[in-house]
């Protein structure tokens, strides 16, 4: 038997089956286009939580459970339960309601934000967590009161209750009796938040989903293998989350966050909830609390920041490597981390874990200084939003420049060199200061 014939791109074009050579179609010109994609399937319907489950149906779900998801029983003696998310339909039995929302249509429903603060600092993501919630929050911890006055997202119900230092086992039982009629309790995943959630997921014996860029009383979204897979879980029962800082954003009410607590403290939503917290000897003794460091803090968490891009760029990868290090060292004069560009970190100029972006980090510091950064959408969208943005840069017209508060034209290389100079960082090697095409940056 002979082999099939291979279509060619000279074979006349067959009207009747609509352009098509040997099931592939060509274009006017001629050409052979690429297969089409096939049709995305339709999102699966976001479905509400399910009863209870009998144990040997949640045993059975359990197998399909997310890695970062533990089963448990429920407050009522059942079985929550966390699985990927599918169409069939589900009971609304047993969901929790916000007072004064319409779980139908309000998507923080059942959604209480747990916002652990220290001496009057909320945490990073403590904004976004409250939004996440619909606008409840629960503030434990030092300096409640303060902390309370800073949010900048409009809330709806405020309780707060001061716990003294953070103790997170300690804490986990004292709220707990408190947090068993909530859904879905979602803390911050910054260092607090993820020390208390999975102590408070215990004690209430409910499953953990950790790491949600997103959240409801039906469902959630969680981010795995170091940002490569995006999974859709379904809740089947009350759990404890913890919302990823920087994947939702949010948007601060009119007249600033001075007025954000304003419609619950005008509803009396402002409530005091006085705990009794006893010791756990699980709970570690404070010897010192050290400050971050600027070089190795996490640039999700840093509150200042100090960025580089292909203006920066020398004539080698040695003297980029350098202005790099020179950058460094010049943020950790005024407690700035160091962040960059794809392309400093595609070059090697960067380690991987310092490139901020979409495909990076999602930061969201007080100050942000950009050298040789153009801004590009894959850098910009990532920085969430600084209170003050410092760019230098030589085209003026640059997106970065645009977004500035204080925008410098100027060769980004020379004024960071001058910089090391000013604060006697390093010498300043002659060879940095040739000038070299492309320094405007990406």
């Amino acid at each position: 038997m002979s082999a099939p014939r291979v279509p060619r791109p000279d074979d006349p074009i067959d009207a009747a089956s609509g352009g098509q050579v040997g099931g592939r179609r060509r274009g006017p010109d001629g050409r052979f286009l690429a297969p089409a994609a096939p049709p995305a399937a339709p999102p699966a319907d976001i479905v509400a939580p399910a009863p209870a489950l009998s144990n040997a149906a949640a045993d059975a779900q359990r197998a399909g459970i997310a890695a970062d998801a533990r089963p448990g029983a429920g407050p009522d003696g059942g079985a929550g339960s966390v699985s990927p998310a599918g169409p069939e339909p589900r009971s609304e039995s047993g969901s929790a309601a916000v007072p004064g929302a319409d779980a139908r249509t309000d998507p923080g429903a059942g959604l209480l934000a747990l916002v652990p603060v220290r001496h009057g600092q909320l945490p990073l993501g403590a904004d976004e967590t409250v939004a996440e919630a619909g606008g409840r929050v629960w503030l434990v911890g030092s300096g409640v009161v303060e902390a309370a006055a800073t949010l900048a997202v409009a809330v709806r119900s405020v309780r707060v209750s001061e716990l003294g230092e953070f103790a997170p086992a300690a804490w986990a039982r004292a709220l707990a009796p408190a947090l068993t009629p909530e859904t879905v309790v979602v803390l911050p995943a910054s260092a607090d938040g993820r020390d208390l959630a999975p102590r408070l997921a215990h004690v209430l014996a409910r499953p953990l989903v950790a790491g949600a860029v997103r959240i409801d009383r039906h469902g959630a979204t969680i981010i795995t293998h170091h940002g490569g897979v995006e999974t859709d879980l379904r809740l089947g029962g009350p759990v404890v989350a913890t919302l990823v800082p920087g994947s939702r954003g949010v948007a601060a009410p009119a007249g600033g966050p001075s007025t954000a607590a304003a419609p619950a403290a005008a509803m009396g939503g402002v409530e005091s909830v006085g705990l009794t917290v006893a010791a756990r000897p699980e709970d570690p003794q404070l010897v010192e609390l050290l400050g971050p460091d600027p070089s190795t803090v996490d640039l999700a968490e840093a509150r200042r920041i100090v960025a580089g891009g292909q203006g920066l760029a020398g004539p080698d990868d040695r003297t980029s490597t350098e202005r790099f290090d020179r950058l460094a060292a010049i943020g950790a004069r005024f407690g700035a981390s160091l962040g960059g560009t794809r392309v400093a970190t595609d070059a090697g100029w960067l380690p991987f874990e310092r490139q901020i972006g979409t495909t990076g980090v999602a930061v969201n510091p007080r100050l942000y200084l950009a050298f040789g950064i153009s801004g590009a959408v894959q850098h910009v969208t990532g920085l969430g939003d600084p209170d003050h943005v410092i760019s230098v840069n030589l085209d003026p017209s640059c997106p970065m420049m645009g977004l500035a508060d204080l925008a410098v034209v100027s060769d980004a290389r020379a004024v960071l060199d001058e910089l090391a100079r000013l604060l006697g960082v390093d010498p300043v090697d002659a060879v940095d200061r040739v000038e070299f095409p492309n320094a405007g940056g990406t």
